[in-house]
């Protein structure tokens, strides 16, 4: 079957201007190329090491925002494309949350976890973040933290959150210090 591409931002979330990030994807197979697109343009093709190739967007500017998805080619075919990601570059307004998890870092599997990402700003939405993931998960409400009822061994990782301001202008929190999570 036709291999399967990941992409997704190391790290994750909302990037200021002036800041940095990397867009990654990730195929199964190691033999083609990555080429990287941008609102249905050609970028560039990626630089490949094994089945992962990088892009990295160093002093982010407006111009950087954008829809982005990968190609994986072999012999000029694309065999695979990536889901789209969306880069989002905005001014950051306050500081990054304070984020944990309980009952720890390392839990067993079945267990229930409870991420925390509080702001001392007001009222706001959060989003949890897995490095690999696209989809960011949503704080709802105005509730700080984030349940998992069970947690499975696929669900360990780095985890970081961001925090937003449900305004008209939806002002964004810097992302918080990312923390490891061990599934046994």
């Amino acid at each position: 079957g036709a291999p399967k591409i990941s992409i997704f931002l190391k790290p994750p979330g909302v990037i200021s201007p002036g800041g940095s990030t990397t867009i990654c994807c990730i195929c199964q197979r190691g033999s083609g190329n990555f080429v990287l697109y941008k609102d249905g343009h050609r970028l560039h093709t990626l630089e490949q090491s094994g089945s992962r190739a990088e892009f990295s967007i160093s002093n982010a500017t407006y111009k950087d925002k954008g829809t982005y998805n990968c190609h994986y080619l072999e012999g000029g075919t694309v065999l695979a494309r990536s889901d789209d990601l969306d880069v989002m570059v905005t001014e950051i307004h306050f500081p990054e949350p304070d984020f944990s998890v309980l009952p720890g870092h390392e839990v067993t599997a079945g267990d229930q976890v409870i991420f925390r990402c509080t702001t001392t700003h007001l009222s706001t939405g959060c989003f949890l973040y897995l490095e690999g993931q696209i989809q960011a998960q949503v704080f709802i409400r105005e509730q700080d933290d984030y349940n998992f009822s069970r947690v499975q061994r696929g669900d360990g990782g780095r985890y970081s959150c961001q925090c937003f301001t449900r305004n008209a202008s939806m002002e964004w929190s810097a992302v918080s210090k990312s923390l490891d999570l061990v599934v046994r």
